[in-house]
């Protein structure tokens, strides 16, 4: 199963102490998932007080660390309004960065999309898409020129059912468009392992780690993202 190790997200210590923020802990962590079988990493650099970064100095940290600890291994960041809301200085934050990710997760329904969208392509850096609902795959429809890499289909709804009707919605909408871009199917929290029980009997990619759940199927807290990652290659199918 294709499958994608999200590090950290926008997760503190305070939720979960494994959760890694320098650059030496992504690292570390990459590696481990690299071995585990993680066919990329999707990360949330970190400036020098934690928190959540798009400058130049704090991606280029973390995107070296990792390329040297898990050669090979794709490496994707989060451009979310969250990190950076002003839009001007995110898109200059792209513009400025000296070492390029793979690839970046671009959301949808974020106002000014279109125009980060135009940055991350001058950039020449893979781009997912990250779909929360059926607006979203409306949206991606009026822009087919997009070299997307990626279709991320992530409803944010904790509610398993709820969260896999919309996955449902998504998936008919996006019915015959794009069809050699693949899709990913991943969730959070109650409803991460649901969706990806979902996605691994579609023949999906899918993602788990940290910022999505913190826990294993069973319940219980899960140790880390090795863990995490472990337990997701080991799932049967839903």
């Amino acid at each position: 199963m294709w499958l994608q190790a999200c590090l950290n997200g926008s997760r503190t210590r305070d939720e979960h102490p494994a959760v890694p923020l320098t650059p030496d802990e992504l690292a570390a962590d990459a590696a481990t998932v690299q071995r585990l079988g993680a066919t990329s990493v999707h990360v949330h650099p970190r400036d020098v007080e934690g928190r959540e970064s798009l400058a130049p100095a704090d991606v280029a940290a973390a995107v070296a660390a990792i390329r040297g600890a898990a050669p090979g291994l794709p490496v994707g960041v989060s451009t979310a309004a969250d990190i950076e809301p002003d839009l001007e200085r995110r898109i200059a934050a792209i513009d400025a960065w000296t070492v390029v990710p793979d690839f970046v997760s671009l959301n949808l329904a974020e106002p000014g999309w279109e125009r980060v969208l135009e940055a991350l392509t001058r950039r020449g850096i893979g781009l997912e898409a990250g779909l929360w609902a059926a607006a979203d795959a409306r949206s991606l429809l009026l822009h087919p020129e997009a070299a997307w890499l990626r279709l991320l289909l992530e409803p944010w709804e904790e509610v398993a059912g709820t969260a896999l009707a919309i996955v449902e919605t998504l998936e008919r909408l996006l019915e015959g468009t794009l069809p050699a871009v693949p899709r990913l199917v991943h969730g959070t929290d109650a409803a991460a392992w649901p969706l990806l029980a979902r996605a691994k009997q579609a023949g999906r990619a899918s993602r788990i780690g940290l910022e999505d759940t913190l826990s294993l199927p069973s319940g219980e807290t899960a140790a880390d993202n090795a863990a995490l990652l472990q337990a997701a290659m080991d799932l049967r199918p839903g």
